[in-house]
């Protein structure tokens, strides 16, 4: 596959941006952060194995990648939604009060996933490790473009830009 084929095909799939370094996954909330990654120093200690949003209840939560369900359902009284993704990764999403999915639908990236609680928690995996997933969730930020002053009606503005900072990551992307 040639590389602008393959470019070409990221964007018009609105899967995850790649480089080599790592996917740039499209936000799965527009909601600040408020309780970040925190490696826990042993399996069962104390931290946050993942991204804690504050959201309002009923926000759509959305894949942040394309991927296959491999659970979706109610441990402990909270509702989880667990996507594989292609690279291996698994993205976990929690608190969420209510899903159509479940276990083998294919899932399409910035597809709704289901809606939230008072919050959302969103998880990050590599096997069976837990790694921070903030530098691979991109902020998208609309891309300047001329507008007529003359009256004409405008033309649709192009697709947002998106960056992962950390990641070193940045691209286009249609959601």
């Amino acid at each position: 596959m040639s590389p602008l084929l393959f470019v070409m095909s990221a964007v018009l799939l609105g899967s995850p941006l790649s480089t080599g370094a790592g996917p740039c996954f499209w936000p799965p909330v527009e909601a600040p952060i408020v309780d970040h990654f925190r490696d826990p120093g042993c399996r069962w200690c104390a931290g946050n194995r993942g991204l804690e949003y504050d959201v309002d209840p009923g926000t759509p939560v959305r894949a942040l990648a394309a991927g296959t369900v491999t659970f979706a359902g109610v441990v402990a009284g909270t509702r989880y939604v667990v996507i594989a993704h292609a690279d291996g990764r698994r993205a976990t999403y929690g608190q969420l009060a209510a899903t159509t999915l479940a276990g083998g639908h294919a899932v399409a990236a910035g597809a709704v996933v289901g809606t939230s609680t008072a919050g959302l928690y969103v998880g990050l995996r590599e096997g069976d490790v837990y790694v921070d997933p903030e530098p691979y969730i991109g902020r998208a930020s609309p891309r300047p473009y001329l507008v007529p002053v003359d009256g004409t009606p405008p033309r649709p503005p192009p697709p947002a830009r998106i960056t992962c900072p950390a990641a070193g990551l940045t691209g286009d992307a249609a959601r």
